[in-house]
């Protein structure tokens, strides 16, 4: 996602990132890696556990899952992130079909 930002920036996508990791950790690694999209913390795990990346609160990762969301709040597309390096592509290409 980072490395397509601009596309999707240019295709209206905003990109947020969800992590377990505490807001100060989150900006240290959003300013390490150069991250063009926020980072989020959900570090009782109660968001991951509710869109179902985790089972449970205990857990120490949540699976890589993202939600395309029309603007006006309904969930248009869910995806199991797979492969992380063609993720943006497949939400560019499902924003294009959708546009037709």
């Amino acid at each position: 996602m980072r490395d397509a930002h601009g596309e999707l920036e240019k295709a209206g996508v905003t990109v947020l990132g969800v992590s377990f990791d505490d807001p100060s950790t989150n900006a240290q690694f959003v300013e390490a890696e150069g991250f063009p999209f926020a980072l989020l913390s959900d570090s009782d795990h109660a968001l991951a556990v509710s869109v179902g990346a985790a089972t449970d609160r205990s857990q120490d990762y949540a699976r890589r899952i993202s939600y395309l969301v029309d603007a006006d709040g309904p969930v248009i597309a869910a995806y199991a992130v797979v492969d992380p390096a063609t993720h943006a592509r497949q939400v560019l290409e499902d924003l294009a079909a959708g546009s037709d």
